[in-house]
């Protein structure tokens, strides 16, 4: 951000200055310690045994140098083991889009595993063909099959792709997200396709296995699908976890069309973007994917994943002689699909995440982002923020970024931890690795409104 950054307002340039940012980001860290003693003394035993501390290392992401320790969660609240309640719109980064607990997926839960018994048994559950039907009417491909992650989800789609159409590589999008699958790590330079910085031991250079372009550019990407050896586009049709990037009009469909005419399959990951609506991206803005992948939240916080294939596309690979799915090909494992994770399923997409749920979810994200941009252009702040169905995320620069490439140039580490510190000890949390804030079905209109005023808070300290 160098010493300043100024813009003009009608009272006169907005100033943001280093030194004032590094104070408050000191304040904020010394109240944060202060008021987490218990979660302190948690994290610094764990690192006995725990690598970094923690049982996922992204865990170690959250501001204030230590995270939070979980005493309980439900709804749009989460208390800490010191006591301290917050208003959670992180929600697990979109794994609890449904909120914390939701009773019509604990009831099911409790019933699978207690009254009924018998979590993983390698035999199929008529709730599994439910939520194959469910998904089919959301997202539009006809045949589905589950996975126990997203990541799992992409890895295994792509794998079918290369065998449907027996090419060798794919092509994803400069600093898109499909969680850990190798081939999406890197992305476009000045210099030319490389591993994504902080790629650790990676099984084969991304630049062998995969063509990137960034998003929004239709030349780029007609270039590289003209060499004729990518299997399949595997994208979110709209960009997250590096800000929220929008497609341009007209984009997705010259997508569509480019993919169709040189013999390439489309992927539409939904696992975030599942926010746009009860079908997400694919059913909001009536997109025709050869496949849809999905995971986290569809599960109610149970682990989860599927995709979906085309109804040519599934009798394509089922009648291949030399695709052996059932076993060395399906890439599964014994827990996918397993009776506790379909059942969690169900009931989160007929009882949580329904069409009612979405409206009310997506009206609160309208209120969300109203307010927060109400700030911004009030107090004259050089940032904006973009809303996609019921998430909204702010970046750091005047205008959205139109590319992963425009918005990881707008990453701000310092202003990130400032607002997360100074919202989180307050009582509110997003999400840690970037400023998405999610709405679920017991968000509330006050929850929001007390984000806008903290918000404004946060902003009027900043500029004091």
């Amino acid at each position: 951000m160098g010493e300043s950054q100024q813009v003009s307002r009608d009272s006169g340039p907005a100033v943001v200055d280093a030194g004032r940012l590094g104070a408050l980001i000191a304040r904020e860290r010394g109240q944060y310690a202060a008021a987490h003693p218990e979660s302190l003394r948690a994290f610094g035993e764990a690192g006995q045994h725990l690598l970094g501390g923690v049982p996922m290392t992204w865990m170690r992401m959250w501001p204030g140098g230590f995270p939070l320790y979980l005493a309980t969660a439900h709804g749009a609240r989460l208390t800490d083991i010191d006591g301290n309640i917050f208003t959670d719109f992180c929600l697990g980064d979109t794994g609890a889009m449904a909120g914390h607990s939701p009773a019509p997926v604990q009831a099911a839960v409790a019933q699978r595993y207690g009254d009924l018994g018998g979590a993983t048994t390698m035999l199929p559950t008529e709730d599994a063909a439910w939520v194959a039907a469910e998904l089919a009417r959301r997202f539009g491909p006809t045949h589905w099959s589950f996975t126990l992650s997203a990541t799992d989800a992409n890895r295994w789609a792509l794998r079918m792709v290369r065998q449907l159409t027996g090419r060798p590589k794919v092509l994803v999008y400069s600093y898109c997200y499909h969680g850990s699958v190798d081939e999406s790590f890197i992305i476009a330079t000045p210099d030319g396709p490389r591993s994504r910085p902080g790629n650790t031991g990676a099984p084969v250079d991304p630049t062998v296995t995969t063509s990137v372009v960034e998003f929004n550019d239709i030349a780029a990407l007609e270039r590289e699908l003209a060499r004729g050896d990518i299997a399949a586009v595997l994208m979110e049709p709209a960009m997250t976890n590096i800000g929220i990037v929008l497609p341009e009009p007209g984009y997705l469909a010259a997508v569509r069309e480019l993919t169709r005419s040189h013999g390439t399959l489309l992927i539409n990951d939904e696992t975030h973007t599942f926010s746009a609506g009860p079908g997400g991206c694919t059913r909001a803005w009536q997109l025709d994917p050869d496949i849809v992948t999905i995971g986290k939240s569809i599960g109610g916080g149970i682990p989860c994943g599927a995709f979906g294939f085309s109804a040519s596309l599934a009798e394509q690979i089922l009648a291949d002689e030399t695709a052996d799915i059932v076993d060395t090909g399906g890439v599964g494992g014994t827990l996918a699909g397993n009776a506790l994770s379909v059942a969690a399923m169900r009931a989160t997409l007929e009882h949580v995440l329904t069409d009612d749920a979405f409206a009310d979810m997506i009206e609160l994200a309208d209120r969300f982002t109203a307010g927060a941009r109400a700030v911004i252009e009030s107090r004259g702040l050089p940032w904006n923020i973009v809303q996609l169905g019921a998430r909204a995320e702010y970046r750091f620069c005047p205008r959205p970024p139109r590319s992963g490439g425009e918005s990881d140039a707008a990453a701000n580490e310092a202003l990130d931890e400032y607002l997360h510190l100074y919202l989180a000890n307050r009582g509110v949390l997003i999400t840690p690795f970037h400023n998405m804030a999610l709405m679920c079905p017991a968000t509330t209109d006050a929850d929001v409104d007390a984000h806008t005023e903290l918000f404004a808070a946060a902003a009027d300290d900043l500029l004091a």
